[in-house]
């Protein structure tokens, strides 16, 4: 079964953390979807995937947001809007 979420929170991790955490992550977990960060320091990150690894996802970015420092991070179900194709991007 699929399942599609949205994550947003705020703060400043370092600059590489949308593509060395969050893509290299969504990759390895084989979902789709994008992450978009703001120079204000709100993100969003919307994934698409088998129940399993959307748990998976998730289960990383809390323990990721320890190192980061992220901070109010709302998760939150999400109807799929476009088609990914597939792939994980970071849009900049």
């Amino acid at each position: 079964m699929s399942k599609c979420i949205k994550i947003t929170f705020t703060g400043n991790p370092n600059q590489d953390f949308l593509q060395k955490v969050v893509q290299k992550h969504a990759r390895s977990l084989k979902v789709e979807g994008l992450a978009q960060g703001s120079e204000e320091g709100h993100f969003k990150i919307i994934v698409c995937g088998d129940l399993d690894t959307i748990d998976s996802f998730v289960d990383m970015i809390h323990k990721e947001s320890v190192k980061a420092l992220l901070k109010d991070i709302e998760i939150e179900p999400f109807l799929k809007d476009k088609d990914y194709r597939g792939v994980f991007r970071i849009i900049e």
